[in-house]
């Protein structure tokens, strides 16, 4: 009986421990696996810059330097409909050339969404408005594009899918606005690699939600300064929430990114 109770009290414990460990990391922001490759689907590509992918620098999302900033030149514009005025950035798609004697057999390469490939309503649809509504397109950066197709192609038809968006280290926040004004640029963010919903919170605050400005940019009108900063974040395809606490020290200054611990998977 002895020995029977002491087991009981042994696995009581065990659960409890299990528990606090569970709670805990949820609580310090860690998410499950959340996102799944979705279907194939066919769609189109074109290719803009040079084979540098220099042009590619900046973009609709906001995320600056693609090289230092982690995203290299495996990027594309995407189409209005797959843009989403700005909630598709940081999306992940594998695409692959399909039915042209121009693609580069076997071969796939996995883009990220950076930059928005505008309408041209001038082009008819299927004559170099490639990007109109509602075709979902992708403008490559040139160094991507000629992984799966050659160069003289031009424009080639292509399957693509979305998939989990790999990345190394934690999420990144990028500075701007001023002394009343947080505009926080959020890079390098992993699984659905998207962004629905931000809130900030300072040492001395509540959580704030914050407005999407633009692209992969959030702001919270209020006067931060002098504390730390801690942010919450869901994403906008899997609806994971994690945290990211003190990813600012109380000294932080505009133009400066600060990185997270965590991520999405």
């Amino acid at each position: 009986m002895a020995s029977s109770s002491l087991l009981h009290s042994l696995c009581l414990v065990s659960f409890v421990l299990v528990t606090v460990v569970v709670g805990t990391a949820s609580a310090a922001g860690y998410s499950p696996p959340g996102f799944k490759a979705s279907a194939w689907q066919l769609a189109h590509a074109t290719f803009y810059g040079d084979s540098g992918g220099s042009a590619n620098m900046g973009a609709a999302c906001g995320y600056g330097n693609m090289i230092s900033n982690g995203y290299g030149t495996n990027t594309a514009a995407l189409s209005s409909v797959k843009f989403n005025n700005g909630y598709g950035c940081g999306q992940c798609f594998q695409l692959q050339c399909t039915n042209s004697p121009l693609c580069n057999r076997g071969a796939m390469v996995t883009i990220t969404g950076t930059n928005l490939c505008p309408p041209n309503w001038g082009q008819d649809s299927n004559n170099g408005g490639w990007c109109n509504p509602p075709r979902t397109h992708f403008d490559m950066a040139q160094p991507a594009f000629v992984k799966i197709a050659q160069y003289k192609a031009g424009i080639v038809p292509v399957l693509f899918r979305r998939v989990a968006c790999v990345r190394s280290g934690g999420i990144r926040f990028q500075f701007q606005g001023n002394g009343y004004w947080l505009l926080v640029y959020v890079m390098n963010v992993g699984g659905s690699g998207d962004v629905a919903s931000m809130w900030v919170k300072g040492t001395k605050t509540n959580w704030i939600s914050m407005s999407h400005n633009w692209g992969a940019s959030y702001q919270a009108f209020a006067t931060l300064g002098g504390q730390a900063l801690s942010f919450k974040i869901t994403s906008f395809t899997s609806r994971e929430t994690i945290i990211a606490y003190n990813v600012a020290p109380a000294n932080w200054q505009i133009g400066m990114t600060y990185g997270a611990s965590v991520n999405f998977r």
